[in-house]
């Protein structure tokens, strides 16, 4: 795995913690060929707690670098396949009617796991991304006035088509604004591609062995949350968010009639929280501009919407991060 872990952490601890993200990206490459940036990304989610929305087309390992990720680590797994006929009962689960009894017993649905991927969100109607909201902020769920709480570590990784795509639906944003990241899944190389027929087409299925315990993962969340984090960062960071709303503010009046809606408060928790585990990734126990940079574009690109204007002009959200990365200064 080039670029993760670069060099080791300072602390003892810290150091361990790295051994135990470069053992889990070692499992996950002996299946996954290439896509570097997705595992780290999905280290980045590990180290804390938050949600990950991967988007690309079929075919490009979203589910397969998933599924791996958990059985690397000895915990739950759960995969969900979103439908158009799928109800929010299948998700959370239901009451059931025991008539031996004449009580309700809870049925628990497929949300209840450490990992769950949700594949293909996009795919379901709206009332059923909905139902995984208050599991994805709140941690927990209830049913039939019951509230039942999920066990730790809990990640919701999802996958999604691109909404272009036929029989798709847009995610509500209250929803899409709950994931930390959202990822946009690219083709491999030519030579990234020839080593996965290498490694595929033999259709043998690669062994993974399971290297971290769930405990483990939540003592390390626990340290990279207290990694340091500047006065002169946490400004820094606070500028980009809000440049995203004002983008005046730092010059970019032609950016105003482009965004519908900047990104929310919890963007500035997360951009924090994400830039932290990026530091750590690379050896270091203090965050650099390097590191928000880095880790601004999957943090932020879901959570700025652009205004018919910008459609017709085919300017992105990832062009909109860009022009605020290069005009807010730097510590």
């Amino acid at each position: 795995m080039s670029g993760v872990i670069e060099r080791t952490a300072d602390s003892p601890q810290l150091a361990a913690d790295a051994a135990l993200m470069r053992a889990i990206a070692r499992q996950v490459a002996r299946r996954v060929v290439g896509q570097d940036q997705m595992i780290e990304r999905l280290l980045i989610s590990l180290l804390t707690g938050g949600h990950v929305l991967l988007e690309g087309v079929s075919g490009l390992a979203k589910t397969l670098t998933v599924r791996t990720l958990a059985e690397a680590i000895r915990t739950s797994f759960q995969r969900i396949q979103f439908t158009p006929d799928l109800l929010p009962a299948d998700v959370v689960g239901t009451q059931i009617y025991d008539q031996a009894t004449g009580a309700f017993s809870v049925k628990r649905g497929p949300i209840f796991a450490n990992i769950v991927l949700a594949d293909e969100i996009n795919r379901a109607p709206a009332k059923v991304q909905a139902a995984l909201l208050e599991a994805m902020q709140e941690k927990q769920v209830t049913i039939g006035g019951v509230t039942l709480t999920l066990d730790e570590p809990f990640l919701v990784l999802a996958t999604q088509n691109p909404i272009e795509q036929e029989g798709t639906y847009p995610l509500p944003e209250a929803q899409i604004d709950r994931f930390m990241m959202k990822l946009r899944i690219g083709y491999p190389t030519r030579e990234e591609e020839k080593e996965i027929m290498r490694r595929m087409a033999g259709g043998v299925a690669i062994a993974i062995e399971p290297v971290a315990e769930p405990h483990a993962i939540m003592d390390a969340r626990r340290r990279v949350a207290e990694l340091y984090l500047d006065e002169r960062i946490v400004d820094y960071i606070v500028e980009i968010v809000h440049a995203t709303r004002k983008p005046a503010d730092v010059g970019l009046t032609d950016l105003g009639p482009l965004i519908e809606f900047g990104a929310s408060p919890r963007a500035t928790i997360a951009l924090a929280q994400a830039s932290r585990a990026h530091a750590f990734l690379r050896g270091r126990g203090f965050v650099t501009p390097d590191d928000v940079k880095a880790i601004a574009p999957d943090v932020l690109r879901h959570r700025i919407l652009t205004t018919f204007e910008a459609d017709a002009e085919e300017i992105t959200s990832d062009g909109i991060i860009q022009r605020v990365l290069g005009a807010v200064e730097s510590p």
